[in-house]
């Protein structure tokens, strides 16, 4: 995210009301404009080609097969999302452009190997357990090869600070997947293959545009895989920190999706559709935390962290030690922050949800869970934000602690709550980002207590091998 507060600061310079709605703005294109867009395109389809008038099995075997490619498909490429993020901010600060390209290439060959080999395996099921479609299955398999490539090349274009750009290419590409969707549907009357089809081309045109940005940005490529090996085996932690992470967000649905709530279709699509419907709408009630996130802490602390920074390099003791003192007050001051105003929202959104979801037929079981997943997602994004802080001062253990907490304490209790009555459903995502924003919490002290050791003692004089001890006198008075 460094580069968005330079950006926000122009925008808010002069503190008015048109430039804190621009900020705001501008903050929700950098988070969730593309997700929005998603969800909108695919609802209009729905509505447009009347996917409420096909029969209950074509529209769970759609609705299962979009909600997998979008899960799996994220989950596959953010396994290696945290380590390309910190590999391009390094080669970029190096002026080393021409190791972008290899590493772009390297990863999505990896990515596409962790994703593919179960999704085949998955579709292989699908044809011979139920007898599905072959083409219905290819299509399936396109989209969810192009929602891969598409996940992994913006986080190389967010580098870039292409936020504009990105929200620009999912425009263009879901606007037409609507029309081809509508114009399939006139030629072969089947609403669910130019839906699936539709979705097609519009995740390849979102490809063709990011890739065509990625070549405008980084021409030259100097073909040396080795650096990224290298900073893979060095970074290994955030790998693991950031896949535990997100397989938290899905855990407890997966854990759902196999107890009596279940509805399995086609016998091979599996899912739990009013905990899935109940998880949809505690997130869209707190992700705006992503933006408040960005919207503050980009403005303010990074540029406590700067003046840290820099402070360092010759200044005064005295002075060290208060920009030091600043900039932990900030990490203070804007996770308090981010909980008054995320919270005056998260309410206001319950209330809403509240009123008005029944009014459109989501009632029931749904809305009895909501309430907990609601309080579990707003606990799940400030333990996200503290872990934000950490790989700030590349607290990478702490990040490996926090995330493996919050994902194991989620499980355990998620097994056990659901035995319970359907109201204490969610209890295992408040229980699981508590203690990991817990275990975040005292990450970020211990790093303000050792900030000095981590800064002035983490480096070696001499690089580490195999062979003789040499010798620990550094000098010898004869």
């Amino acid at each position: 995210m460094a580069g968005i507060g330079v950006k926000l600061d122009k925008i808010y310079e002069k503190n008015t009301l048109i430039t804190t709605l621009s900020g705001m703005s501008y903050s929700t294109v950098v988070t969730i404009a593309p997700m929005v867009i998603v969800i909108v395109a695919i609802f209009a389809m729905m509505k447009l080609m009347g996917f409420d008038k096909l029969e209950y099995s074509e529209r769970e075997l759609f609705s299962c097969t979009v909600l997998y490619i979008f899960i799996f498909a994220l989950i596959a490429t953010s396994i290696l999302n945290a380590v390309v993020s910190r590999y391009i901010a390094d080669k970029i600060f190096e002026d080393e452009y021409g190791a972008i390209m290899p590493c772009f290439y390297f990863c999505l060959a990896l990515t596409l190997i962790i994703g593919l080999v179960p999704a085949f395996v998955f579709f292989l099921h699908e044809y011979i357990v139920w007898k599905v479609d072959p083409v219905f299955i290819l299509f399936s398999f396109i989209g969810y090869v192009a929602l891969i490539f598409v996940f992994h090349a913006m986080q190389f274009l967010n580098i870039c600070k292409e936020y504009e750009k990105i929200t620009l290419f999912y425009s263009i590409g879901m606007v037409l997947g609507v029309v081809s969707a509508l114009l399939l549907n006139l030629l072969i009357h089947h609403v669910i293959y130019s839906m699936l089809i539709g979705v097609d081309i519009a995740l390849i045109l979102v490809c063709v545009l990011e890739y065509a940005q990625m070549i405008k940005f980084f021409p030259i490529n100097d073909h040396d895989y080795t650096k990224v090996c290298g900073h893979f085996k060095t970074y290994w932690s955030l790998i693991v920190s950031n896949t535990l992470y997100i397989v938290g967000l899905y855990a407890h649905n997966f854990v759902y999706w196999n107890s009596e709530m279940k509805v399995v279709v086609r016998d091979s699509f599996v899912c739990a559709e009013p905990y899935d419907m109940a998880t949809f709408l505690a997130l869209i009630t707190n992700i705006s935390a992503s933006v408040i996130f960005i919207t503050t802490v980009e403005r303010r602390f990074s540029g406590k962290y700067r003046i840290y920074v820099e402070k360092l390099i010759g200044g005064r003791l005295d002075d060290i030690e208060t920009a030091k003192n600043r900039m932990f007050r900030q990490i203070g001051v804007e996770l308090l922050g981010l909980v008054r105003i995320q919270f005056i929202i998260s309410v206001a959104l319950f209330l809403i949800f509240i009123v008005v979801m029944p009014q459109i037929g989501i009632s029931g079981f749904i809305m009895q869970m909501y309430p907990c997943l609601a309080a579990g997602y707003f606990i799940l994004f400030l333990m996200y934000g503290g872990m934000v802080f950490l790989y700030y001062y590349n607290d990478l253990l702490g990040a490996i602690l926090t995330s493996a907490t919050f994902l194991g304490t989620e499980l355990i209790v998620t097994f056990i709550v659901r035995n319970f009555t359907n109201v204490w459903y969610g209890l295992g995502v408040v229980l699981g980002a508590s203690v990991g924003f817990a275990i975040c919490y005292i990450r970020l002290r211990w790093v303000e207590r050792n900030i000095d050791r981590h800064i002035f003692c983490e480096g070696s004089i001499k690089p580490y091998g195999k062979g003789q001890k040499p010798d620990s006198r550094v000098y010898v008075k004869l």
